[in-house]
């Protein structure tokens, strides 16, 4: 396992330390592999205050990924399980995003994942192994807060939410539903391998977490149906002005981010355990005790 001290990777340990033997794999040691499993968490992640130079998601997310797929072509190991992202195809989609969308990544997160990707499934593959590439979407879970904490931390203060009027739709992942994924690609041999997007079923709009959070506090949601174009107006002026809102946020907040997952539920021969809503507002309890 190499990313072990990384949010997912100690979730994965967390569940997998009972019943495997994991091997953790140190940056900058040297690479052997000996067991039967690859699971390559490491990288670097997307970097939302652009302080990462560019070379460093190569160096981390490209190469690091060719030199250890290649150790494990020549290794004895039979399966290799790389977490690439949805942002390796698009950082923005108003359709369902499915593993047949044509990869157009503009940031050098998702470009360096991508071509990760492509190298992978470039290489003959021997009978006797299988790849797996999975694209999670926002993942969540205990000891992840992101995006979905700063999002708590404005519904927390008791601010009426202003978004109201914008219907949208977003997916996220449950680190409980990826891990279950994860251990059904080892022990299962009748998954072919390729690449495949990871999401919960169940969408939600940026209103329905509005409402979780504020469930999970105890309060009432106070959501505000302000015209569309006059929240836009504001959020012009947020681009030349410091103001709370401005275009980016507007549009993080408010665009819609679909994904598909039926290609790897279709071949799980059990559902999902965990639904977004659930998942959720369990997070969100958490982030109140702390």
């Amino acid at each position: 396992m190499t990313g072990s001290s990384g949010f997912l990777g100690n979730n994965l340990i967390l569940n997998f330390k009972n019943n495997y033997e994991i091997f953790r794999f140190k940056r900058n040691s040297k690479i052997n592999i000996n067991q039967d499993v690859v699971l390559h968490l490491a990288g670097i992640a997307h970097d939302l205050k652009n302080t990462i130079d560019s070379e460093v998601y190569y160096e981390i997310n490209t190469n690091l990924t060719v030199k250890i797929f290649d150790k494990f072509l020549k290794s004895n190991s039979s399966i290799f399980i790389f977490i690439s992202s949805v942002k390796a195809v698009r950082d923005c989609y108003d359709k369902e995003l499915d593993e047949n969308v044509i990869a157009k990544p503009k940031t050098d997160y998702g470009k360096s994942k991508l071509i990760a990707e492509q190298y992978i499934f470039s290489k003959k593959l021997p009978k006797n192994k299988r790849v797996f590439v999975l694209r999670p979407c926002i993942i969540y879970g205990p000891g992840n807060k992101g995006n979905l904490n700063l999002l708590f931390n404005i519904v927390s203060k008791g601010i009426p939410w202003p978004l109201g009027s914008f219907d949208n739709k977003r997916s996220f992942c449950s680190v409980n539903n990826l891990i279950f994924i994860i251990e059904k690609l080892i022990n299962s041999k009748n998954i072919p391998s390729g690449v495949y997007n990871v999401a919960d079923d169940d969408p939600l709009s940026t209103n329905e977490i509005v409402n979780l959070i504020n469930k999970s506090k105890n309060t009432k949601s106070i959501i505000l149906k302000i015209p569309k174009k006059l929240i836009s107006l504001f959020a012009k002026l947020g681009d030349f002005f410091p103001f709370p809102l401005n275009s980016e946020r507007l549009d993080k907040l408010t665009n819609s981010y679909v994904v598909s997952n039926k290609k790897i539920t279709r071949k799980l021969s059990n559902p999902l355990p965990e639904n977004s809503k659930s998942g959720l507002l369990k997070i969100f309890k958490t982030f109140s005790k702390n």
